[in-house]
């Protein structure tokens, strides 16, 4: 197994340890900034979030720069992505911090563009990679998850609520990436195939 699809197992592997630092009851410790109280296990998973976040960017640029590009890698890496997003989303819902619809579209989204990816795959054995809509989502999503878990601590002091403006950027773009996948590869569910 090459070095980025590596990155890509260690950024699955990070998903439970993220799930078991938000279950842990540890929110009775808190740090507070500027009347925020900010939960000690939510900068922990902020920091695991942000290194399996950093993991994703690391293992696309090396598999690129290095022509590791693997199938592997082009299915992992985005079903990896898919599942760090999917479960931070579930528990800040769960947290009360980004609106279920909100996680609703995202979810449905990436279940569908899944489903899109196995048709494309088993229509004609391309793997469907990643367009630049879709790196936009991705990119603002991961940013505005890891604001949202420090509750926009380091903006705080200017009152700007960076991770709630990124997360509205991130379902912006979580539909038009969707309806631009569907549109581009529309052809799958010609009578033809």
């Amino acid at each position: 197994m090459n070095l980025p699809n590596k990155l890509t197992v260690f950024r699955i592997i990070l998903i439970p340890v993220f799930i078991l630092i938000l279950t842990l009851p540890y929110q009775w410790l808190t740090i507070n900034v500027s009347d925020v109280a900010l939960p000690m296990n939510w900068l922990i998973a902020a920091i695991v979030f942000a290194v399996a976040s950093v993991t994703d960017f690391l293992d696309g640029k090396i598999a690129r720069s290095q022509h590791l590009v693997t199938n592997f890698g082009k299915f992992a890496d985005p079903l990896a992505d898919k599942l760090l997003v999917l479960t931070a989303l579930i528990f800040l819902t769960s947290f009360g911090v980004v609106p279920a619809w909100m996680t609703a579209v995202i979810v449905i989204r990436e279940l569908a563009i899944t489903g899109l990816r196995t048709l494309i795959v088993e229509n004609n054995g391309q793997i469907l990679a990643a367009q630049m809509p879709g790196k936009i989502k991705t990119f603002s999503q991961m940013f505005a998850i890891f604001f949202l878990y420090l509750k926009n601590i380091p903006f705080v002091f200017i009152g700007f609520p960076i991770g709630n403006i990124l997360l509205w950027i991130a379902v912006i773009f979580t539909i038009y990436s969707g309806i631009d996948y569907f549109w581009q590869n529309r052809y799958v569910f010609s009578d033809g195939m």
